[in-house]
């Protein structure tokens, strides 16, 4: 008996997709690891987007920090994986914190006080990831972790250079933290 050579083929090529999207699938996006008291006062923050960006700033501060102290431990496989952790975390804070930029520039909301803030602390947590020898059991958290710095101190310079134009052409809207769910949700004016 012989065998089709073009089903052989396809039967191969078939598998092969199939073997190698399964760990794609059991991947996840991780998100950022917060505790009850950061959780609650994000979901506060919900309708003040200056507070937001305070917060997240104020967060990716702390493990910006922690990361800084662990590096200047002894290596031990504890260490490589509290860092790994850390660095992952810090990471999804960061995109977090991307995604939150976005949504409220969407909004024009005037966020130029918190991101200026940011703009300023990004560069210097970037410094921190760069100075940390990378190690093969972080060495990949650690480059994403920089490339998602890198990001967010662009997009976030980007963003206040284009709300300090927005707000001097439409100086009416400074200092309005814009909420389009309330608005929406808010009764006609009479």
């Amino acid at each position: 008996m012989t065998r089709n050579p073009h089903f052989v083929s396809l039967t191969f090529i078939v598998l092969s997709a199939i073997l190698l999207a399964s760990p794609l699938t059991a991947q996840h996006a991780r998100t950022a690891d917060l505790s009850p008291t950061e959780i609650e006062a994000v979901r506060e923050s919900a309708v003040l987007p200056l507070e937001r960006i305070r917060l997240y700033t104020k967060f990716l501060e702390e493990r910006a920090i922690r990361i800084k102290d662990l590096t200047g431990r002894p290596k031990t496989a504890q260490r490589t994986q509290k860092l790994d952790d850390a660095l992952q975390d810090f990471t999804s804070l960061m995109d977090e914190t991307g995604s939150n930029l976005d949504m409220y520039s969407d909004r024009h909301s005037d966020i130029r006080k918190s991101l200026k803030i940011l703009a300023d602390a990004t560069p210097r947590w970037v410094n921190i990831l760069r100075m940390l020898p990378g190690e093969s059991g972080f060495d990949l958290a650690r480059k994403e972790a920089i490339e998602s710095g890198e990001e967010l101190a662009d997009q976030a310079s980007r963003l206040l250079r284009e709300q300090e134009e927005y707000f001097a052409a439409h100086k009416d809207e400074k200092d309005q933290e814009r909420n389009d769910d309330l608005l929406k949700d808010a009764p006609p004016p009479k």
